[in-house]
C-alpha cells in the first residue's frame, strides 16, 4: 500500500490457483565503472586507444569523462563544464580563477580516441569513437535494466535473470507460468483513491517475463483504475508480442488490446501515457454490482506472439 493510502485486499488467480494477500510495497544501485569507446552507433571489434590517454580526459572533480566544452585554468588544470559551476569558477587543483578558457588541444585529442563501451564486462565488446560512446551506451543492449517494481523507486539494476530473482526474493512478487491470467481486485471503500496503489505479478510466457500492473490513482481530479503489461526486455523484442485485458460485469464488458511496453520505459512513464486498460470509478462500481459499497473487479488477460495469432487464423 502506498504511503497514506487505504488498505486493499487482493486476490490473484492464475488458472485454478488463487491467493489472498495485502498489497505491500518495497526498493537498492549497482554502479558500473565507465570504460573506454567508434563511429556512429555501429561499433567495431578491436582494442581501444593506448592506456593512459583517456585518463587525461577524466574530470578531477566528478571523475567522469569530459566532453566539450572542456575548461582549463591559467595553470593548465582541466575540468568538465558541469563541474565548473559546481566549484564556483575556482580551480579545484590550484585555486586560481577558471575564467572561460577552453582546452581545445584536449578536445582535439578526445576526437582521435576510440574507447570500449562501459558495459564491456557485461558482454559488449565493441569499440567506439570518444564522442559516440555516450550515445551508444544509452542504447546498448547490454545496458542493465532498472528494477520494474512499482511500489517506489527501487535502485537495483541488472540483467533479466538477476531482476527476476530480485523481484521474487526482495519484493515477494507473485510468479505465474502461462500466457493467460485471471485477477480479482477487491476494495472495501471505493470512495478513497487519494494515493496510487499498485501491485505487480510476473508471468513466465514464451520463455520471457511480463509484468502485470494494476493501480488505483487520480487522473487529474477523476479517480481511475488502470491495468497494463510491461515486457522484461528491450522494446524491439516487446513489439513481437501483444496482449489483451478484459473487465466486466452486469452484462457489460470493457476490452483493451495493445503491445506490452519494455521495462526500459519506467512504470510511471507507462502509467502517465495511459497506455493500458483504464476504468473510470463509476464504471468500475457498475461492474461491481452498482451498490457502490465494495469494488469487485475481475481482470482477465492473454499474452500472445503475433506469429502465433497468424497461425491461429490460418494465415
Amino acid at each position: 500500500m502506498a504511503p497514506g493510502g487505504s488498505t486493499y485486499k487482493e486476490v490473484l488467480e492464475s488458472h485454478s490457483t488463487a491467493t489472498d494477500y495485502d498489497i505491500a510495497m518495497t526498493k537498492a544501485d549497482t554502479n558500473l565503472t565507465p570504460a573506454k569507446t567508434t563511429a556512429g552507433l555501429s561499433g567495431k571489434k578491436g582494442t581501444s586507444s593506448p592506456n593512459g590517454v583517456h585518463e587525461l580526459l577524466e574530470c578531477p572533480v566528478c571523475t567522469s569523462l569530459m566532453y566539450p566544452p572542456i575548461y582549463q585554468c591559467p595553470s593548465g588544470h582541466t575540468l568538465c563544464s558541469n563541474c565548473k559551476s559546481r566549484v564556483h569558477n575556482c580551480c579545484p587543483t590550484c585555486r586560481h580563477e577558471l575564467g572561460d578558457i577552453r582546452c581545445l588541444a584536449l578536445e582535439k585529442v578526445a576526437e582521435s580516441l576510440e574507447l570500449p563501451c562501459r558495459y564491456q564486462s557485461l558482454g559488449c565488446h565493441d569499440i567506439f569513437p570518444y564522442y559516440s560512446k555516450l550515445k551508444h551506451e544509452q542504447q546498448c543492449r547490454f545496458h542493465p535494466y532498472n528494477c520494474p517494481y512499482a511500489g517506489f523507486e527501487c535502485s537495483v539494476t541488472g540483467d533479466i535473470p538477476t531482476l527476476v530473482e530480485h523481484l521474487k526474493g526482495d519484493h515477494k512478487v507473485d510468479m505465474h507460468d502461462g500466457c493467460t491470467f485471471n485477477h480479482r481486485y477487491v476494495k472495501s471503500n471505493p470512495q478513497e483513491v487519494e494515493n496510487a496503489t499498485w501491485m505487480l505479478t510476473v508471468f513466465n510466457c514464451f520463455g520471457k517475463q511480463f509484468c502485470l500492473h494494476f493501480e488505483a490513482f487520480q487522473l487529474g481530479t477523476a479517480p481511475v483504475y488502470m491495468a497494463f503489461l510491461r515486457f522484461m526486455g528491450d522494446d524491439n523484442e516487446a513489439k513481437k508480442f501483444s496482449y489483451s485485458l478484459e473487465v466486466g460485469g452486469n452484462s457489460r464488458k470493457l476490452i483493451w488490446q495493445g503491445v506490452p511496453r519494455s521495462i526500459r520505459d519506467s512504470h510511471r512513464k507507462v502509467r502517465d501515457s495511459q497506455d493500458g486498460l483504464i476504468i473510470q470509478r463509476n464504471l468500475a462500481l457498475y461492474f461491481s454490482g452498482g451498490d457502490r459499497q465494495e469494488l469487485k473487479l475481475r481482470v482477465t488477460g492473454r499474452i500472445w506472439k503475433e506469429s502465433e495469432l497468424w497461425k491461429d487464423n490460418g494465415c
